[in-house]
C-alpha cells in the first residue's frame, strides 16, 4: 500500500514489488509461506533503508539474523512506534499477529490469518470454539476507527468463505475493504460484493493480479 510519504508491504509472498523512494516498511504477519517469504530481506540490497515490522513467531527463522537492527518484533497486544508509525498487534486465530498501523492519519488494518476459521466437517465444539475466539478478538478491535482494512475470504471455508469478514464489517465498520486470501477466486469476490452491497463499507472488487487500486480517503 502506498500513501503519500511512504510504501507499506504486508505479508509479502511472491510477484513483483517496485520499490521506490519513499520510506518503505514490510511487514509479516506470521511465518506461513503464503504470508512470508524470506526474499524481503534480499530488497535491502536495493533501499538500505528498509525497515522490517514481524509478527514474534518469524523471529526462529535464521534468515532474520542476517539483517540487524532494522527489525522490529511485535507480539499481541503490543504497541510501538516505528519511525512515524504507530504499529499496534492483534492476537491472529491461528498464527501470529494481526496489524493496526497509523500512517499520515489514516489507519490500515491487516488481518493475516485472523478470521472465523469455521471448516466444513468440524465437529460442533471446533465450530463454537472458533466463533468465541473470533468474535473476543473483534471485540477488542471494536472502536478502533479504521480506513482500509485488508481481510479474508477464503473459498476453502465453502458456505463460511465470508463470515468472518461479514462480521468484521459488521461491527467494525472500516470504510473499504480488500478481501484476501481468495486463491484467484475471483467470482467468490464478486459474491461477496455482492452480498454486502448496502453496508457501510465499501469492499473494493478485485479482477486479477498486479491489479492497482487508488482510494481517495479525503482525509
Amino acid at each position: 500500500m502506498e500513501t503519500a510519504q511512504h510504501l507499506l508491504v504486508f505479508d509479502y509472498c511472491q510477484g513483483t514489488v517496485d520499490l521506490n523512494d519513499k520510506k518503505t516498511y514490510v511487514l509479516a504477519s506470521h511465518v506461513h509461506p503464503d504470508h512470508y517469504n524470506p526474499e524481503i530481506f534480499a530488497w535491502r540490497r536495493k533501499r538500505s533503508r528498509v525497515q522490517y515490522i514481524l509478527s514474534y513467531d518469524i523471529g526462529r527463522d535464521p534468515a532474520v539474523g542476517r539483517v540487524g537492527d532494522s527489525i522490529t518484533f511485535m507480539h499481541p497486544d503490543q504497541e510501538k512506534w516505528v519511525d512515524d508509525l504507530k504499529v499496534k498487534a492483534y492476537t491472529s486465530t491461528d498464527e501470529g499477529v494481526a496489524f493496526l498501523v497509523q500512517c499520515e492519519g489514516i489507519n490500515i488494518f491487516h488481518a493475516g490469518d485472523l478470521n472465523w476459521w469455521s471448516w466444513p466437517g468440524d465437529i460442533p465444539e471446533e465450530i463454537e470454539k472458533a466463533e468465541i475466539w473470533f468474535k473476543t478478538e473483534i471485540a477488542r478491535i471494536k472502536g478502533e476507527q479504521i480506513d482500509v482494512a485488508f481481510f479474508p475470504v477464503d473459498p476453502r471455508l465453502e458456505y463460511n468463505y465470508g463470515l468472518g469478514a461479514e462480521y468484521f464489517i459488521n461491527e467494525i465498520k472500516p470504510r473499504y475493504l480488500i478481501p484476501m486470501h481468495f486463491w484467484d477466486d475471483y467470482q467468490l469476490l464478486r459474491s461477496f460484493q455482492d452480498r454486502m452491497q448496502g453496508s457501510f463499507t465499501k469492499v473494493i472488487g478485485l479482477t486479477h493480479r498486479g491489479q492497482e487500486i487508488e482510494l481517495v480517503l479525503n482525509l
